[in-house]
């Protein structure tokens, strides 16, 4: 049994943030930040905040099942290890293939990695981190070597400047922010956001530089050629320890600043401030994330980056460097281990024959991977054409998160053999599994995760395995042994595993590799369940930060960096006549991926709870879509239903839509099935943010809003979005036909209308239809219908549910009553406030965040809402004159 207080890992993003989970002895948990965490220091956004709400049991995958039946463990395990061999058999080690995860742990990707290149001999397992970070990956190894992030998360705070890239720090990395936000206050550290929107970020920025999609390569070229203009070349560092720098200029010398200025959309006057502003300024941190990865050109841009600060120098030292911040909670370690179709374990290259025999005889492998296998999309195109016949996947949820996704469901769909590993029993992916595997979640597994800025955690266990979850690393160790390779997958725990994944990283290395763990490869059960956080490399027993390349002691073939030349295609990213906007997703605040996890808690869903579409008005008007209206999207590939939200925050031209919804919880709204499978051909990552969409007015006849006790049944509706609340559920909806009164609608939802006091009211002449079902006192549930969008607050209705109603007539008015105020659409997550309480707050005197904070404690946990905090009180005091004026 765990003892009742563990020091664990976050889950969530690649910031890597320490966690204290307290267990009580009531069952239940807390949890808050770990103050000794070197990554975070006792900070938490709204996300890791609200751990302790997803930890329910309801959803879960309890018990593996074959064709839907429940089997045991061996037999389950048997049927894959028996498909898989038979596979192999007959067609090859090609056949086969794993897609996996970035919220696995390194052990489970290690095993992953071992069973597949060096027993299965074939290089086809991949993961889902190819989505996000392949291109930085890419621009590594093509300018260092190897794939290493130079820096650490303190350069932020020792920086002069930040420069923040195709990254929305503030929503997608909150604690990095805060960082970065806490630096800005005590040092006056410059911040510059290059990013097409204006985000949550921009709130900090001296600087936001709103390019055009996709033209950061020109933007960079220009910055290397005003660099050597300005003489801030570094030229003792430049020829001591590197090469191609004249290839790279002379590259990067073709577009004048006027063509720049034309390809990004910016004024000369704009750029050439931010030029001198980087090239007078010694202490800069250029932190990059998906805006940079993914697309076609991702390569190019991290290596557009790269070369400004191996040029100046600016690398490896405190306060300085490229920074590409991870999205997932172990990417890196994935990259680590082997998890990408290109890579061997531990930082060892497959087309390496030195590193392939190393690796081989390491393990002594009946045979090694000799060629990288297939990439994510091509994996699935594999798959779909029929040159994979058997497929695992594990902690991930492709026929959500892949471009092109419908495809990718009817490859899966004509896949003969799919295995789903996952914590979760329903999913958009795990409907197509023949057998379903049941893992492991955050709080029950035990193993270690690695951060953005190459820290290695431990993530450890403080809740018992619930009914016959398994951790995924003993799945795919007794496949292993079913396959005929017991004494190679013979672990007596995870500790075990990361024993020899260490002692690997070390085996003829002697500094010739950066991945080095040499100095924690003997560790037993204990000392590895005692392991503080600590950086890489580690070649020796003491710990020590890290940074690279300051003084050279790059990883290629010459041991210099390499300066590469990049191109840029102004036709990489452009709109066409029928489908004229380009689409941009990503992820908002408070979810995260595919809302297995965070769409458990009603405080995550409070904030944005309906997926949407990001306008700008006029874009909106050309369209003929309105504010709060439902618009379709559509590409060549797909169609989508969302709500519009009209903001000049968004570029003319580009829209932008969530990543996060699935058919779990909206009707239409897998972004990802509009994205088209174009890839990077150096990295294969999918250009997830730049495809060509239309946006059209989705019509309908009514509009509806409900709150429930119970899930709702959503058959028959044309348009519907789920969200959580407290005591129950609210769902946004839409009819393209009139069908059935609201008490009718009720019941066809699942209410039990016939047990309860049906209170309605209906206005045939305006199309305005409310109902609502009471027990006694208590709401039932209630729905309100109308030809517009509902004109109700949403925080309001969903409070219904929570209290007892003398006044019931105030339910069907829409208004407040009974004791139920209207806080208005949720700002502050961590502390339930609304819009309307800021509001209420900043017209009583609370003129400033600060204020805001002191007064109602929002803003005051993650941070993640001091943005929106700011624009509100702007509005309130741009607002203020016009009204003594009237």
């Amino acid at each position: 049994m765990a003892p009742p207080t563990v020091k664990t890992t976050c889950p969530y993003c690649g910031v890597g943030c320490g966690i204290v989970a307290e267990r009580g002895a009531d069952g239940t948990v807390a949890v808050r930040g770990d103050t000794t965490h070197p990554a975070n220091f006792g900070r938490l956004c709204s996300k890791g905040t609200s751990l302790a709400e997803t930890l329910s049991l309801d959803e879960r995958l309890l018990h593996p099942s074959l064709d839907g039946v429940r089997v045991s463990w061996d037999s389950a395990l048997d049927c894959i290890a028996q498909k898989f061999k038979s596979t192999i058999a007959e067609h090859g080690p090609d056949s086969v293939a794993f897609y996996v995860s970035g919220q696995i742990l390194t052990e489970d990707y290690y095993v992953a990695n071992k069973l597949m290149k060096g027993f299965i001999g074939s290089g086809n397992i991949d993961t889902n981190s190819r989505l996000c970070m392949a291109s930085s990956v890419a621009g590594h190894r093509r300018a260092f070597g190897t794939d290493s992030v130079p820096g650490t998360y303190e350069d932020l705070e020792l920086a002069d400047l930040v420069v923040l890239v195709g990254s929305n720090l503030a929503w997608c990395h909150p604690v990095l922010f805060q960082r970065l936000e806490a630096a800005q206050t005590a040092r006056g550290t410059k911040v510059v956001v290059i990013d097409p929107r204006e985000t949550a970020t921009c709130a900090i920025a001296d600087m936001h530089l709103a390019i055009k999609p996709g033209s950061d390569v020109a933007l960079f070229n220009g910055l290397l050629t005003a660099l050597a203009d300005k003489g801030a070349f570094a030229r003792g560092y430049v020829d001591a320890y590197t090469s191609g720098i004249d290839a790279a200029l002379a590259t990067a010398r073709e577009l004048s600043i006027a063509e720049i200025a034309r390809a990004t959309g910016l004024e000369t006057g704009a750029l050439l401030a931010f030029y001198d502003l980087f090239a007078r300024t010694q202490k800069v941190v250029t932190v990059y994330s998906q805006g940079v990865n993914q697309a076609t050109s991702g390569t190019d841009k991290v290596n557009a980056i790269i070369n400004c600060h191996l040029a100046t120098g600016r690398i490896g030292k405190p306060g300085m460097g490229p920074f590409s911040v991870t999205g997932q909670p172990n990417a890196m370690g994935g990259r680590e281990t082997g998890g990408l179709a290109n890579m061997l374990a531990a930082h060892m290259n497959i087309e390496d024959a030195g590193h392939r025999d190393l690796v081989q005889r390491f393990w002594n492998a009946p045979r090694i991977a000799s060629k990288p296998g297939h990439k994510a999309v091509d994996l699935f195109r594999a798959v779909g054409d029929g040159r994979i016949k058997a497929l695992w996947i594990m902690a991930t949820n492709p026929v959500d998160s892949m471009p092109e996704a419908d495809t990718v469901r009817a490859a899966l769909q004509r896949c003969p053999f799919v295995v789903v590993s996952d914590v979760v029993a329903k999913t958009d992916t795990t409907a197509h599994a023949h057998v379903l595997l049941p893992s492991l979640a955050w709080g029950e597994k035990s193993g270690t995760v690695t951060n953005s800025e190459r820290r290695i955690s431990r993530q450890r266990s403080f809740l018992g395995a619930p009914g016959e979850a398994r951790a995924d690393w003993w799945q795919l160790a007794e496949v292993g042994k079913r396959m005929g390779f017991a004494d190679a997958f013979d672990y007596a725990g995870p500790h075990a595993v990361f024993a020899e994944y260490a002692q690997l990283t070390a085996e003829q290395n002697n500094g010739a590799r950066d991945l080095d763990l040499g100095g924690v490869s003997d560790l037993d059960a204990h000392a590895y369940d005692a392991l503080e956080p600590f950086q890489w490399p580690r070649a020796h027993k003491h710990a020590e930060e890290t940074r690279f390349f300051a003084e050279g002691g790059f990883y290629t073939p010459d041991r210099r960096g390499r300066f590469v030349a990049t191109r840029f295609d102004a036709g990489a990213v452009k709109g066409t006549k029928a489908f004229p906007l380009v689409l941009n997703t990503g992820r908002i605040r408070d979810q995260w991926h595919t809302m297995t996890r965070t769409a458990m808690t009603p405080r995550l869903m409070s904030h944005i709870g309906e997926p949407y579409v990001e306008i700008h008005p006029d874009d909106a008007r050309r369209c003929g879509v309105q504010a709060a209206e439902l618009a379709e999207i559509a590409s060549p590939h797909g169609t989508i239903v969302a709500r519009v939200l009209t903001t000049s925050r968004q570029q003319i031209g580009s829209v932008f839509v969530p990543m996060h919804w699935t058919d779990q919880f909206a009707s239409s709204a897998r972004v990802d099935a509009l994205v088209r499978a174009d890839v990077d051909p150096f990295s294969g990552q999918p250009g997830l943010k730049q495809s060509a969409v239309a946006v059209a007015p989705y019509r309908v006849l009514h509009y509806g809003l409900a709150v429930m006790r119970e899930r709702p049944r959503t058959h028959g509706l044309d348009y519907w979005a789920l969200a959580r609340v407290p005591q129950g559920w609210r769902l946004e909806f839409a009819l393209k036909n009139a069908r059935d009164d609201p008490a009718a609608l009720l019941a066809r939802m699942g209410t039990n209308t016939a047990g309860g006091d049906v209170l309605a009211y209906a206005d045939a002449r305006s199309g305005r239809h409310r109902a609502a079902v009471f027990e006694g006192l208590t709401l039932t549930a209630a729905v309100f219908v109308a030809p517009e969008p509902v004109a109700v607050s949403r925080g309001w209705a969903a409070e219904l549910l929570q209290h007892d109603h003398d006044d019931r007539l105030c339910v069907l008015a829409g208004r407040g009553g009974a004791g139920v105020a209207d806080r208005g659409p949720i700002v502050c997550s961590c502390f339930d406030v609304g819009r309307k309480t800021i509001a209420d707050a900043a017209m009583g005197g609370c003129c400033t965040v600060a204020a805001i904070g002191e007064t109602l404690s929002a803003g005051t946990n993650c941070g993640s809402c001091r943005s929106e905090i700011a624009t509100i009180l702007k509005e309130i005091a741009n607002a203020a004159p016009l009204k003594k004026a009237g």
